[in-house]
């Protein structure tokens, strides 16, 4: 491969990307790999700083734009710093959310238009997207029955009503059918080995493309 592969998880919390990124990164590793798994926001000194700002539940008050531009911050500060530069070294990227989580989350969400978060959003990827992203689809419901069986304690984000996440979900549904080469939408109402099993097939035959 020219640069390294570049693959994206998102979807609801608990829809179980923890765990496949995980799955993913050994997998990859045992092919060869040498694999950088990141989250958004944060990934970096200055974007660890910025998810303080965005999920503090003492920032109740932020604008949706505010919000919008803080996280297009983050991003661009970790494509800049570690996406881009670990592409070129042919390494492989896993990102626990990337743009779609703005177009979803803020476009959708609260409202602001995909298309209007897009405009923002090109500037912070620097034409760096995902080769591949996977949409674990678990919608809005059942994702807040598993974050309250875990018993953790919400975020400013997790703590919206309940309207907000499934506008949210209703937001990557949209993407999906808008870019379905790029983004696979995976029913995770299975087993994780069931789950990984079809994202390993869609990396397999990303990788296999990339080499001919």
């Amino acid at each position: 491969m020219s640069r390294g592969i570049f693959i994206t998880f998102e979807g609801n919390d608990g829809s179980g990307k923890t765990t496949q990124i995980l799955l993913l990164s050994e997998y990859l590793k045992q092919k060869g790999l040498e694999v950088v798994t990141l989250r958004e926001p944060g990934g970096t000194t200055i974007g660890e700083k910025i998810r303080e700002i965005l999920l503090d539940n003492r920032n109740r008050g932020m604008s949706p734009v505010a919000e919008m531009l803080l996280y297009a911050a983050s991003r661009a500060q970790l494509v800049s710093e570690v996406i881009k530069p670990e592409l070129e070294k042919n390494r492989a990227v896993i990102c626990d959310r990337f743009v779609d989580s703005s177009l979803a989350y803020q476009g959708v969400g609260r409202g602001l238009g995909v298309n209007n978060v897009w405009v923002v959003n090109r500037q912070a990827v620097d034409d760096c997207l995902p080769d591949i992203t996977f949409f674990m689809d678990l919608d809005a419901d059942a994702s807040m029955a598993r974050r309250i069986a875990k018993g953790e304690e919400a975020d400013r984000i997790e703590s919206e009503k309940m309207d907000f996440h499934r506008r949210v979900y209703s937001g990557y549904l949209e993407l999906s059918r808008r870019y379905p080469d790029r983004i696979k939408r995976i029913d995770v109402n299975r087993s994780p080995q069931e789950v990984f099993a079809e994202i390993r097939g869609y990396v397999d035959e990303f990788l296999e493309k990339a080499e001919r």
